[in-house]
């Protein structure tokens, strides 16, 4: 690409040093937009659908990697969020009916407990008072009796807690873990989505750099495209002229090969020299520097190769 760009710079001066020469007949290459579509996985390739030099439409699958690890992850995030929905279920519905009838049986038996525990009290106090039952005794029956009152008030505590249903802290902890849970289940789908390598534009399967069955590794280009339904041209404007010409200048584009040019348009051109200049430059110097400039062609044609040689008319005074 360097080489490419010293050539066209070399050609620009060249052509600007010529007797007669127009300083706005500039000279350059058709190109196109070059995208790298890179791996993002090293599964093995396991279809190529395009050829190079193939057209192709923005979308377009070109290239598909292995996806049964990914298709296990993406089943496992969607099993954790099954968990974690069923779990914000159950606390939106509330305790069963039949845990709360069990927990109200609960109570009846503790205060039957309570109940028997407090006239077992009575009778040994009965007993004791008449110094026919001995002070330890007469202690038991008090501690069951305190044991049953606390097994009341527990059960009592767990029938209340059940009728009270689920808290607001423990609802807002349910919908966060879904939440979470549905994170984990878009990001295995996005990583799913990106086994299968698809074209961003239209334009043309420029060069395949990956065969069936190889590993790529992850960043490593596998697909070249060249972007577009029509290539530019890219040419390189003298100093001299810089200021006459802006984006939306007219230009005719004479391409080797057809009789006649094309119309066509400045889409950008660069604000700064094709090499970095010294601060100072002499006028000698300055006539030296030119500018990138890309040129669209506007007028209908079948698509142009890469890497033809123009010469592009600036049409300024239009």
């Amino acid at each position: 690409m360097k080489n490419r760009l010293s050539l066209v710079v070399a050609l620009a001066v060249l052509t600007g040093c010529g007797e007669g020469d127009s300083p706005y007949r500039v000279v350059g290459e058709l190109t196109s937009d070059r995208i790298e579509l890179t791996a993002e996985t090293n599964e093995p390739i396991t279809s190529i659908e395009v050829s190079e030099g193939e057209p192709v439409a923005a979308g377009q699958v070109l290239v598909a990697q292995d996806p049964r690890r990914a298709v296990a992850r993406l089943s496992e995030a969607e099993a954790a969020l099954a968990q974690a929905q069923a779990r914000l279920d159950e606390l939106v519905r509330g305790p069963r009916r039949e845990l709360i009838e069990g927990a109200r049986a609960n109570v009846e038996g503790a205060a039957q407990e309570l109940a028997f525990r407090q006239a077992e009290l009575d009778r040994m106090r009965e007993v004791h008072a008449r110094g026919l039952a001995s002070p330890e005794t007469l202690d038991q029956a008090q501690a069951a009796l305190d044991a049953a009152q606390a097994g009341h008030k527990l059960r009592v505590a767990q029938l209340e807690e059940l009728l009270a249903g689920t808290t607001v802290e423990e609802l807002a902890q349910a919908e966060q873990a879904v939440r979470q849970a549905e994170a984990r289940r878009d990001a295995a789908e996005v990583d799913l989505d990106r086994h299968t390598l698809r074209s961003p534009v239209d334009g043309i399967a420029d060069a395949r750099l990956f065969e069936l069955g190889e590993r790529p590794t992850p960043g490593q280009a596998i697909f070249i495209i060249l972007g577009g339904q029509q290539t530019y041209a890219r040419v390189f404007v003298p100093e001299s002229v810089r200021v006459n010409v802006s984006p939306g200048t007219a230009a005719r584009i004479h391409v080797d090969g057809l009789a006649e040019p094309l119309a066509g348009r400045v889409r950008w051109i660069s604000s700064d020299a094709a090499f970095t200049p010294y601060y100072a430059l002499t006028e000698r110097d300055r006539s030296r520097l030119t500018y990138a400039a890309k040129v669209d062609i506007t007028e209908e044609h079948s698509r142009l190769p890469d890497g033809v040689p123009v010469e592009v008319e600036l049409l300024v005074d239009e």
